[in-house]
């Protein structure tokens, strides 16, 4: 990569556009301003009496930062928690992949101007340089799973100069892709939801093996063996193998017509069996609730069975589950709460109908389970790697686990949680695996690097979406901005008097103001969310 910043000769000049964006006394420290410069909008940044500018979008899913929340040094999305350094411009916690970029600012008779060169004027996000592959360096990192932990880790590697090979293996036909998307919009284009192209991977010397599945390790030898039955050795291993939905284990739980999402397959096949047909979700999950969403205008009709009076009642309290079953309820999803499915009824081998615990029966041409997850840990069976009861892989603080040079990351994981004096949890978020997949790439490097990113989360029903930020199971009260019936609030979550998790509906950035208090060691009182000043939330 050398020579790739050396600058262009005498027509530099003309490379570049200037533009005089506001006086130097303009913004106070700490504020934010969306500026202009050649067509290119730029966010502007004060911060310890310092300007600087960056790109003003996300460079997950182009949200405007300008309406983000920026402490110290760090502005979070507003929509799903990514944070950006606003002086260089790098991604410091997710989701997204990639960092902003940045633009010279200069401040001069009290005035503050911003130059762009012209290559990058349309630019609006920046893939940090990494290095190559080197052929003959024989170091090898093996991935196991194609999610965001391994996706993150395999490009860590490459930005922190690891010239040896990367091998990621993953049962999917896609290389990693945003799986998030899968239950909110189902029907979607394979090539739409990849994180990278193919040629991004060639690039960079990442090798990805799909439709592969690793079904044994043996710390002894540094291997792993696939199910064609070859081997493949390793220097170091990160198992991101992820979780699997629950199957049913009702009577009928195997006959056509019952489906579970993990897959891209999955959710384009539960879309078109769905269309024009009577659907059952099984579950009131937050994967069964955003299917039913989905479904709610293109199947013929959809149910919910839940065993809690709400969905989501112990995650986020009856109050927002109320709401959010109202939600769906106007858009004529029925619900069966307090109640479980029993049998799954067929005919011809194909699903008919659901009966219930309470003895309603459901017609059904599709059943969709959404009853949990189980952590994909089997194949370590025998390895001497060390799970919680759950069959989590324990690991620590660098992601390690008990095994020298195994370390482990993503929904997979139990892992110590800072915001909660390290007690040992298992988080099934997508900005929580690549976050853990970066820690792991950077401790496979020797650089002693802990994870302490604050889960951040987000959920959407029928384009309205729900964020939420924290840890807050075992709260004992919810304390409410807003009104949860006019669906627009903040719900302070209470443990101890003190705020362990925030939720919001239509109350940007709150949730996201709220993650970096907590991302710098601030403990938010009880008093503190009961006040009628919110002025600490910069709202």
């Amino acid at each position: 990569m050398a020579g790739m910043h050396q600058c262009q000769e005498s027509g530099e000049e003309l490379e570049e556009v200037t533009g005089m964006v506001c006086q130097e006394t303009d913004l106070k420290d700490g504020q934010m301003r969306e500026v202009t410069v050649g067509e290119q909008t730029v966010l502007l940044v004060c911060t310890q009496g310092q300007y600087s500018a960056v790109g003003s979008h996300c460079s997950h899913y182009n949200a405007p930062l300008i309406k983000g929340a920026l402490v110290g040094y760090r502005v979070r999305c507003p929509f799903h928690g990514a944070c950006f350094n606003v002086r260089t411009g790098d991604i410091e916690d997710y989701p997204g992949l990639d960092s902003l970029p940045t633009y010279k600012v200069k401040v001069e008779d009290g005035k503050v101007y911003v130059t762009i060169n012209k290559n990058s004027l349309k630019l609006t996000k920046r893939v940090k340089e990494m290095c190559r592959m080197v052929p003959d360096i024989k170091h090898t990192i093996l991935l196991i799973g194609g999610g965001p932990a391994s996706q993150v880790c395999a490009e860590t590697l490459r930005q922190n100069c690891y010239q040896g090979r990367i091998i990621m293996v993953t049962k999917d036909t896609l290389p990693p892709f945003d799986k998030p998307k899968l239950s909110k919009a189902m029907n979607l284009d394979s090539s739409s939801i990849l994180l990278r192209p193919s040629d991004f991977y060639q690039q960079y010397g990442i090798e990805v093996w799909t439709q592969k599945e690793v079904v044994s390790v043996n710390p002894a030898d540094k291997s792993v063996k696939l199910s064609n039955g070859t081997l493949q050795q390793y220097d170091q291993l990160l198992i991101s193998t992820g979780c699997r939905a629950r199957p049913l284990n009702c009577p009928g739980w195997d006959l056509k017509g019952v489906k579970l999402l993990q897959s891209y397959e999955d959710a384009k096949e539960i879309h078109s069996s769905c269309v024009g047909q009577k659907a059952v979700v099984i579950g009131a999950s937050f994967i069964g609730m955003e299917v039913a969403s989905y479904l709610s205008d293109k199947a013929a009709s959809v149910a919910v069975v839940g065993t809690s009076t709400y969905p989501y009642e112990r995650s986020l309290g009856p109050e927002i589950g109320k709401m959010s079953m109202q939600m769906l309820e106007e858009q004529n999803v029925k619900f069966y709460m307090n109640d479980r499915a029993t049998e799954i009824k067929g005919e011809n081998g194909k699903v008919k109908g659901v009966v219930l615990k309470s003895g309603t029966v459901l017609e059904a041409d599709v059943v969709i389970a959404g009853i949990g997850v189980i952590p994909n840990s089997d194949f370590l069976a025998g390895s001497e790697l060390e799970v919680d009861p759950m069959k989590a892989v324990i690991v620590d603080k660098f992601m390690r686990t008990n095994i020298p040079d195994i370390f482990s990351a993503g929904d997979v994981t139990a892992f110590p949680l800072t915001i909660r004096g390290d007690q040992r949890v298992n988080i099934g978020h997508w900005q929580m695996s690549q976050a853990q997949g970066r820690v792991a790439a950077l401790n496979m490097l020797k650089k002693p690097t802990k994870i302490e990113s604050v889960p951040f989360f987000w959920t959407v029903l029928l384009g309205k979406s729900i964020r939420y930020t924290g840890y807050g199971e075992g709260y004992t009260e919810i304390i409410f901005k807003g009104k949860v019936e006019e669906r627009k609030f903040l719900a302070f979550y209470i443990k101890d008097e003190v705020v362990v998790a925030a939720a919001s509906l239509m109350f940007d950035p709150a949730v996201a103001h709220v993650a970096e208090l907590m991302t710098t060691g601030q403990i938010l009182t009880k008093a503190q969310a009961q006040a009628d000043d919110l002025s600490w939330l910069q709202m």
